[in-house]
């Protein structure tokens, strides 16, 4: 197939989307293990000309038995969820590799675990999806733009969500399934972590008994920019776990 015809009053070099890096550190607040590094995850966002924006991460948690995770996951100029791929291995060996697609109507995967062998999934939606949850750190920020920042300290509902895996750590499937999410808009706060001081925002996590464990609360702060760019967060109860932001480098046109 040949190639589209290049406007010659162009430049030859493409290079109109904007970047950003980082790096999350994973540790844990459990007296015994306070401050003890138990994991890390390395990702990169690209938005494009068009508005859409795509967040690939590799995850590793280094608790027994060991998480491991790479997820590709785009949104619409929009930030509705497109698309989504995730690989897990847990303990080291192969768990499973899935592929998520997003239409207004429906939510597709098709993915093989060795626990399930080949599975083909349809999940019809009332309303087009509004986020997804895919277990990278970076991205659990992204569900933070539906927040009304409006109401604070005020119980806000997501009425649904869809996740690629019902564990707390997202060591099962990846497979989908459905649940409601409720949020709490904290405040604005100044955060400073190991990758610099941010104006942010603080939200939390609070009860969600649609999950077959219920989670503990899960604090988290995000850039005040429009970004959503994870910065910090803790979960309490039984997990006592943090993660940080401790590295950050922006591509040429991401701004500061």
């Amino acid at each position: 197939m040949a190639n589209a015809p290049v406007d010659p009053k162009l430049p030859i070099l493409q290079r109109d989307h904007r970047s950003v890096m980082g790096k999350v550190l994973y540790t844990s607040k459990k007296p015994d293990r306070l401050n003890q590094e138990r994991g890390r995850e390395y990702f990169r966002i690209d938005v494009h000309a068009d508005g859409t924006r795509t967040c690939t991460a590799h995850c590793e948690i280094d608790d027994r038995p060991s998480v491991m995770r790479d997820i590709t996951y785009s949104l619409d100029a929009d930030w509705m969820p497109t698309d989504c791929f995730v690989r897990l291995s847990v303990g080291s060996k192969f768990m499973g590799s899935g592929w998520f697609r997003f239409h207004p109507q429906y939510a597709e995967c098709e993915t093989w675990t060795s626990l399930e062998g080949r599975v083909s999934q349809r999940m019809d939606i009332a309303t087009p999806l509004l986020t997804f949850q895919n277990h990278a750190i970076a991205c659990d920020a992204w569900h933070l733009r539906l927040i009304d920042q409006k109401k604070p300290g005020v119980v806000q509902r997501i009425r649904q969500m869809l996740l690629s895996s019902p564990d707390h750590r997202g060591a099962t499937g990846p497979m989908l399934f459905s649940i409601g999410l409720n949020i709490v808009f904290v405040g604005p706060e100044k955060v400073t972590v190991g990758a610099g001081t941010f104006d942010a925002l603080h939200f939390q996590f609070v009860a969600n008994p649609e999950l077959p464990q219920e989670h503990p609360p899960y604090d988290v702060w995000c850039t005040a920019d429009g970004e959503y760019l994870f910065l910090k967060g803790q979960v309490a109860g039984y997990m006592q776990t943090y993660y940080e932001l401790v590295e950050l480098s922006r591509g040429p046109h991401w701004g500061n």
